[in-house]
């Protein structure tokens, strides 16, 4: 196994996480508005989620059978809906008081858990990014090579929320965040609509037969 591979995992893994999604907004929220405590939880929460989409790419990297479409169906509709209601609840939110938050939440772990493990663009997105940056290295892909890939990948994903949760709780953002927080909270609601939306339609298709083969 080469360096240059090694490499290529790490940084696969860390624009995964870096690179702006549903999960990027929804912590954004929960940092500025409740601090880096709650956005460290969501995260750590969240990283099952990189971890079983970056595990699933780089088996079907190495040449192993992916699974069906289904499973990937039915979680783009669960996670539409998921976002939808997120997107509504934050379409209605209304100032509660000074210096409170207009969105809470309560158990920000399980709700990086389950933004994770239901996001339908995981795998898709985790399976390019790894692609485009081991491709230079395929030829010492194998099956052995995958412990010390998703370790590689693993130790990406932990730098990367370093860095995310490091912004959100900057005195900076906070400061604009609350500022603005009513305008950036409709905003995402709005985005989070959109987002859940564009799971449904294209889930939708598959589960009921309509989509072309």
């Amino acid at each position: 196994m080469t360096q240059t591979l090694l490499f290529g995992a790490f940084m696969a893994a860390l624009l995964y996480v870096l690179i702006p999604g549903p999960a990027f907004l929804a912590l954004l929220g929960i940092g500025a508005g409740q601090g880096r405590k709650a956005g460290a939880l969501f995260m750590g929460g969240h990283l099952a989620g990189d971890l079983l989409w970056s595990a699933l790419a780089l088996v079907a990297i190495v040449g192993a059978k992916t699974i069906g479409s289904t499973v990937f169906d039915v979680l783009g509709l669960l996670c539409g809906f998921y976002l939808a209601w997120i997107g509504w609840s934050a379409l209605r939110a209304k100032p509660r008081g000074e210096n409170q938050p207009l969105i809470t939440v309560e158990r920000p772990y399980r709700r990086g858990l389950i933004f994770g493990l239901t996001n339908p663009k995981g795998y898709p997105v985790a399976l390019a990014t790894f692609t485009a940056l081991l491709a230079g290295s395929s030829n010492a892909l194998d099956f052995d090579a995958l412990p010390a890939l998703l370790g590689v990948s693993f130790l990406g994903f932990l730098v990367a929320d370093v860095i995310l949760i490091g912004i959100i709780g900057a005195s900076v953002v906070r400061r604009f965040y609350r500022r603005h927080e009513l305008a950036i909270v409709r905003l995402s609601g709005l985005l989070f609509m959109g987002f859940a939306v564009q799971a449904i339609w294209h889930a939708a298709p598959g589960l009921f037969g309509f989509r072309k083969p």
